[in-house]
């Protein structure tokens, strides 16, 4: 679940990205909506209200046994069954109030709802950031002449400009996908064992606390959290032609592009290979076959599938990770850029 791993952590990594997803992060937002039911559950009278507020605060002062959740997930194929178990184990009385009605799904599926909030939030933020910065290279060297490329061959002479084009208008699209997804994967999973309860009250009052939608029921309706996906891959993927078009323009004999940095070879001193650019076709190629994988995770069997769901949780935070290396790749990559195309023009 997880791009990290020591050798290749300076290549891989998103410390910042990772945190979103990490165990602190999952266990902190299950607490979170746990406590937040509890809450709107008495506030709209389906429990008692002063059990409510007792056991809300219960809840978000819990300090959870985490090797007790990792085997409970084991065991149950999910944390929140022993981190129920858990919370009720020493709230007196106001267990009554703690998870009553819900599922496991609700607090699996809100918590996705709130990290991918979060995500979007960071990778929007970078978006934006990227394409100031490639509107300010493109103010430093777009009047420069630069061969253009079709199917590999020099065709003919354009701007530098035009090039950089092509890298940034996609980025302000994927903004505005963005936008148009975050309702269908922040929302509330309020529906109980079956997907059929209605909690009435409880879901809107809950959904804002949370800062989230409070419908539709998308216990097996995937789409939105498959459609993310699949936006991640499309974010990659604007950014892997970036990367391989700089490592073309990098080529000795075009010196199209020049970069500042760039990595060395164990045996060629006279090499600066283009590694963050290679970087981005790789996350762009990963993110990709991973779409495809997730894609996979529509088809729940009737009213809830352990396998389907299973799969989410190994596949989205890895893509959700490389596209933000991607994103911090392509910052660093551009702000590399000592130069582009030919001041002195096409002889």
């Amino acid at each position: 679940m997880s791009l990290s791993h020591q050798l290749y952590d300076g290549l891989f990594a998103d410390a910042q990205m990772a945190a979103l997803w990490d165990t602190g992060a999952q266990t902190a937002h299950m607490l979170q909506v746990i406590a937040a039911l509890c809450t709107a559950q008495g506030q709209a009278g389906r429990v008692d209200p002063a059990l409510a507020a007792r056991a809300a605060a219960h809840v978000a002062g819990f300090v959870s046994d985490m090797a007790d959740l990792s085997a409970g997930s084991g065991r149950d194929g999910l944390p929140v069954p022993t981190l129920i178990r858990q919370l009720k184990a020493g709230a007196g009385p106001a267990a009554a109030a703690i998870h009553a009605g819900a599922t496991s799904q609700d607090v699996l599926d809100t918590v996705l709802a709130l990290t991918l909030r979060a995500t979007s939030d960071l990778i929007d933020a970078r978006l934006a950031d990227l394409s100031l910065r490639l509107h300010a290279l493109a103010d430093r060297f777009g009047g420069n002449p630069l061969m253009a490329r079709t199917r590999m061959q020099a065709a003919l002479p354009v701007a530098v400009a035009d090039r950089i084009r092509q890298w940034q208008a996609p980025l302000a699209d994927h903004r505005d996908r963005l936008r148009h997804l975050r309702p269908q994967t922040e929302r509330l999973s309020l529906a109980g064992p079956t997907g059929t309860t209605d909690f009435g009250e409880t879901a809107p009052l809950m959904a804002q606390a949370l800062g989230l939608h409070a419908g539709p029921v998308w216990h097996t309706d995937r789409s939105g959290v498959v459609g993310f996906a699949g936006w991640l891959a499309l974010v990659a993927g604007s950014l892997g032609k970036m990367g391989q078009d700089i490592a073309l323009m990098a080529q000795q004999g075009v010196d199209e592009v020049t970069l500042s940095g760039g990595g060395g070879s164990s045996v060629m001193a006279h090499k600066h290979n283009p590694v963050l650019a290679e970087l981005l076709v790789t996350l762009a190629r990963f993110n990709a076959g991973q779409a495809g994988v997730m894609a996979q995770a529509m088809v729940h069997e009737q009213e809830r599938s352990g396998a389907a769901w299973m799969l989410e949780w190994l596949v989205l935070p890895q893509m959700a990770q490389a596209t933000g290396r991607a994103l911090t790749a392509a910052l660093t990559l551009t702000d590399g850029i000592a130069g582009m195309g030919h001041p002195e023009g096409y002889k």
